[in-house]
């Protein structure tokens, strides 16, 4: 049941990086091998450096009432565009664009797949 979990997270991963490449210009992949890889990636980022950046501006999240994780959630989808190469993020502006969307578009199918299983 974990292996089901884990892949069914990452298929959700991948379609909501391939749908925000869709919304967001500067957003872009190569190959779906590359949208795979880059979820499997920002996967990790997520688990590993996410943590310390939370934590190393937790006062500027808090005075910005959580606004200023999107700005962390950008420097991530910019370390994963660093990391994976077919993966595309032209700049800050389209990593804000892209987390914002990402977030939504994550949620929603999250909450898809909850409901169907």
């Amino acid at each position: 049941m974990l292996i089901i979990n884990f892949l069914l997270t990452w298929l959700i991963a991948a379609l909501s990086l391939l749908l925000t490449a869709y919304f967001v210009p500067g957003f872009q992949f190569d190959t779906f091998g590359t949208v795979a890889v880059a979820a499997l990636t920002l996967g990790l980022v997520n688990a590993i450096v996410r943590p310390f950046l939370v934590i190393l501006t937790l006062p500027l999240t808090l005075v910005t009432l959580g606004l200023f994780l999107f700005v962390v959630n950008a420097v991530m989808l910019l370390l994963v565009g660093f990391l994976v190469p077919g993966f595309v993020v032209a700049g800050f502006v389209p990593a804000i664009l892209a987390s914002i969307v990402l977030t939504i578009v994550s949620t929603v199918l999250g909450l898809l797949v909850r409901n169907v299983t």
